[in-house]
């Protein structure tokens, strides 16, 4: 099993690779967001400084969404799907390596590059480390919801949009605990700990009920 998993790990981290699509795609949609926000806003620092966690986490959460409405829908046009679902290997674990190698590639960079787009929005060096932390925790659950609404998806043209619809409301609860995780560490009134433990478990919870979920999804019949 764990052989089937690291190859369609490899194979999806290679494919991301070769395309050098939504990961790259999704650091520039995170950029030009992080970019235009302070021209909306005006060139109050102090204002940026405050409410720049909660422009970061926004800012990935969309960012996510780019490229998702291709997990599953690459394979479901070439095949590989109807492969994947007849295979020994559980579809669980199909799911789970193709959502695992997706945050590789789209979730990760974001949380690495967080601290970098802080600048942008006049961010201590402590708010950044925290917005790294809690982003780093907090989308691998964005990527398990996307799964969900991916799979069911998968066989719709241009799903995109009825994607984002379906996910977004389901992701609202990592979005909220991840930016209140990033204001405790500046000095809320909530120890940082804390609602850190909690986005770490939304993205246990999400690591489980979507994997099941995007499985379901999948075996669904059209």
């Amino acid at each position: 099993m764990m052989r089937a998993f690291s190859a369609l790990l490899a194979r999806d981290l290679k494919l991301a690779a070769r395309v050098g699509g939504s990961g790259a795609l999704s650091l520039v949609f995170f950029l030009m967001i992080v970019v235009l926000v302070p021209f909306a806003l005006g060139p109050d620092l102090n204002l940026l400084s405050r409410i720049g966690p909660a422009i970061l986490w926004l800012s990935a959460v969309l960012a996510t969404l780019i490229g998702l409405d291709r997990l599953f829908q690459s394979d479901e046009e070439d095949g590989s799907l109807d492969l994947m679902t007849g295979a020994a290997v559980p579809l669980e674990l199909v799911v789970l390596a193709k959502v695992l190698a997706s945050w590789l590639t789209t979730g990760l960079p974001l949380a690495l590059a967080s601290p970098l787009f802080g600048l942008l929005v006049a961010l201590s060096p402590a708010a950044m480390g925290a917005t790294a932390l809690t982003l780093a925790l907090g989308t691998p659950a964005l990527a398990f919801i996307g799964a969900v609404g991916a799979a069911l998806t998968a066989s719709i043209r241009r799903g995109g949009l009825i994607l984002a619809i379906v996910v977004l409301p389901l992701m609202i609860p990592t979005l909220i605990f991840g930016v209140s995780a990033a204001e405790a560490a500046l000095g809320g009134t909530v120890p940082f700990t804390t609602p850190l433990a909690v986005l770490a478990a939304l993205s246990l919870i999400a690591a489980v009920v979507g994997t099941l979920a995007a499985a379901a999804a999948l075996r669904w019949p059209e």
